[in-house]
């Protein structure tokens, strides 16, 4: 059973930058797509990020250009670097392993979430 654990998360002014890992226990991520996924307060969860097995990547149209996701095997982790943020990305950011594409119910391995907040 794999384990997720964020970290990374804060607050941060508008502009800046913050980069969250998801380390994983339990298990290797080494073939498994990671995933990150947001939800803001009175919103529904949206995806954010993915890259595959093999290192393919896709980003909402919301974060592209702005957000870069990464993964370490070795370290076992992923990563998400988040550059130029601005209010709208305030959320509770979660990881995700073992799924498809940018639908969330196809997940099966998850974070607890960790908070991002933007000051403007």
């Amino acid at each position: 059973q794999v384990q997720l654990l964020e970290s990374g998360g804060g607050l941060v002014q508008a502009g800046g930058s913050l980069r969250l890992s998801c380390a994983a226990s339990g298990g290797s991520l080494s073939t498994y797509a990671v995933a990150w996924f947001r939800q803001a307060p009175g919103k529904e969860r949206e995806f954010v990020a993915r890259i595959g097995w093999t290192g393919i990547t896709l980003y909402a149209d919301s974060v592209k250009g702005r957000f870069s996701i990464s993964r370490d095997n070795v370290k076992n982790t992923g990563y998400l670097q988040m550059n130029t943020l601005r209010p709208e990305d305030t959320a509770v950011y979660s990881c995700a392993a073992d799924g498809r594409g940018s639908n969330y119910r196809d997940y099966t391995y998850w974070g607890q979430g960790i908070r991002v907040t933007v000051s403007s």
